[in-house]
């Protein structure tokens, strides 16, 4: 079905290619996963499939692709459309339209397809993926994960062949990207629709793929062939195997149930039961029927950032209802919730981008309601989902010049180059910050708003596109910041980096608070944000590989 040979690829103005003499063959009806660290050139050998590289992107590009009969390098994006579905990894960079429906029917339309087929194929694929209730919506009132959709809905229209999807769950929270996982698996099943997928959040894929293709860091294949063939030699930092390892299992799993046999196993042959380890290390024992008030961190400074009976809606449709929240200094607070349900919303309202009609915020004792953005920005730094929107400078370092000269800062709390080099970005401080991966862009642009050394930190997704160890990275950075005292307000969908970096979990749904508690409540207890370990392992007290080593 595809086939590359000796593919190689340098980026306009680059001196060092993104990819490097990469040869492999891909059959009809495979799902395949693409690894690799941020900017090892992932994206690049998607776009090599469909020719957006180097049709759309300029470069020099050696070797020979075929693509289902087609050559993307002697054709063009536009012949390949109808074969190759691609979806972006920022959705919002592929709308047209301005409505749901208008922007699903739109390449319908310009395929001049009849009026009854376009309805047909836009009913299916809403339905397909439980879309329905999205009808008329305004694509700009759709949170980042309903716009993932969206655009996946948009492309599957033509039926096309062959399925591209660039980091397709990383804006999902867990439930609707297990349902996306499903329905992409039913596709490519039951249709033999082939699916390539580059993915950062290898626990929630690696069950659903035939093979994977792990690039390494300098655009080579590094590794190519099944799953548990592939981690077992290049290891990842995935629960999972990281458990496996920690336990000293001889094979690593690649799904939970395929883990929980190896568990009952274990169970089985240990000497001291995981419920007694549990007992004995009693801190760590959760009790599931226990209904008691969770022991959260309590600290004794007053709240940085406290929201009392906040209130927002949009024309008339409440998007917050009566919340309530108190983030002290030196406190990290996840937020955690469906897309949809008002999260990016109550970071809006906090920073001042949207005003509230109900209720008051307050950042350290002072009420804010009636501060401007500029004024509130002064003590908050904020991250949203979209960090192409910080970006505004020809080169790395002047974004985080550009903060402090707007800030009126002559001597900067750190600097630059100093967070540069803790976000892992020394190397490319004078590169344009639009030509880096997605992973990149998102470290430049936290470092865009870090720099002025604000009390407190707003992110927004803020792992979207970021490897493993560039997520280590970012932890390390915020635990520094927490130390530091920063209050941090974070918004996720990634509960195994929640689980590592939180003190306080707070779940929103249809903009109510409706739980809160400890990391170990509501990881073990709360579905669908119970993670891995602790599925495997419940009523244990264990939520991350951390924890078994500590116990053990």
């Amino acid at each position: 079905m595809i086939n590359f040979q000796n593919v190689g690829f340098t980026y306009p103005n680059s001196s060092k290619p993104a990819l490097r003499n990469i040869s492999f063959t891909l059959n009809r009806g495979e799902m395949v996963l693409v690894t690799g660290v941020s900017g090892s050139g992932k994206s690049t050998l998607l776009r090599c499939i469909n020719g957006l590289v180097p049709h759309f992107s300029g470069g020099m590009i050696s070797g020979k692709i075929m693509v289902d009969g087609h050559d993307p390098v002697k054709e063009s994006p536009k012949a390949l459309c109808q074969v190759v579905g691609f979806v972006f990894q920022d959705p919002e960079s592929q709308f047209v339209m301005d409505q749901v429906e208008a922007e699903i029917a739109f390449v319908l339309e310009n395929f001049a397809l009849p009026p009854e087929e376009i309805q047909k194929r836009l009913d299916s694929v809403l339905s397909l993926l439980k879309l329905e209730n999205f009808r008329g919506r305004p694509i700009t009132s759709l949170s980042g994960g309903e716009q993932q959709r969206i655009a996946i809905a948009s492309v599957l229209t033509l039926k096309p062949s062959i399925l591209i999807l660039d980091e397709p769950t990383s804006q999902l929270d867990p439930a609707s990207a297990e349902n996306l996982l499903q329905v992409l698996k039913d596709l490519n099943k039951n249709n033999n629709l082939t699916i390539i997928l580059s993915e950062h959040r290898l626990e929630r894929v690696i069950p659903y793929a035939d093979r994977v293709i792990h690039l390494g860091q300098q655009g080579f294949l590094k590794a190519l062939g099944h799953p548990r063939d592939v981690f077992q030699k290049i290891g990842v930092e995935v629960p999972l195997i990281e458990m496996a390892k920690k336990l000293k299992w001889e094979s690593v799993p690649l799904s939970v149930e395929e883990a929980r046999n190896y568990a009952r196993e274990y169970r089985a042959n240990s000497k001291i039961g995981i419920e007694n380890q549990a007992s004995i290390n009693g801190k760590n024992h959760i009790d599931p029927h226990n209904d008691s008030k969770p022991a959260v961190k309590t600290l004794k400074n007053p709240p940085f950032i406290q929201v009392t009976d906040l209130g927002f809606s949009y024309n008339g449709v409440p998007a917050l209802l009566d919340v309530n929240l108190d983030i002290q200094p030196g406190e990290t607070v996840v937020l955690m919730g469906e897309n949809g349900a008002g999260k990016s919303t109550l970071l809006r309202c906090i920073v001042g981008l949207l005003k509230p009609q109900q209720g008051k915020i307050f950042l350290n004792g002072e009420d804010i309601c009636r501060k401007s953005v500029a004024g509130i920005c002064k003590s908050i730094a904020y991250l949203p989902q979209d960090p192409n929107m910080m970006l505004f400078a020809d080169h790395v370092e002047d974004e985080l010049k550009i903060t402090l000269q707007n800030h009126r800062l002559d001597n900067a709390p750190i600097s630059p180059q100093k967070l540069l080099f803790q976000l892992g970005l020394a190397g490319k401080a004078h590169r344009y910050p639009r030509d880096l991966s997605t992973g990149e862009r998102q470290r430049v642009a936290l470092g865009a708003v870090l720099v002025t050394q604000p009390g407190a930190i707003l992110l927004d997704e803020p792992t979207r596109g970021l490897d493993y160890a560039a997520k280590k990275g970012l932890k390390d950075l915020l635990k520094d910041q927490q130390s530091e005292g920063k209050a941090i307000l974070l918004i996720t969908h990634d509960v195994e980096f929640a689980a590592q970096i939180a003190d306080r979990v707070i779940i929103l749904d249809t903009g109510k608070i409706i739980k809160q508690g400890s990391p170990k409540e509501i990881f073990s207890s709360f579905p669908p944000f119970i993670t891995q370990i602790s599925q495997v392992f419940p009523d244990s007290g264990w939520i991350t590989p951390q924890d078994i080593e500590e116990i053990r």
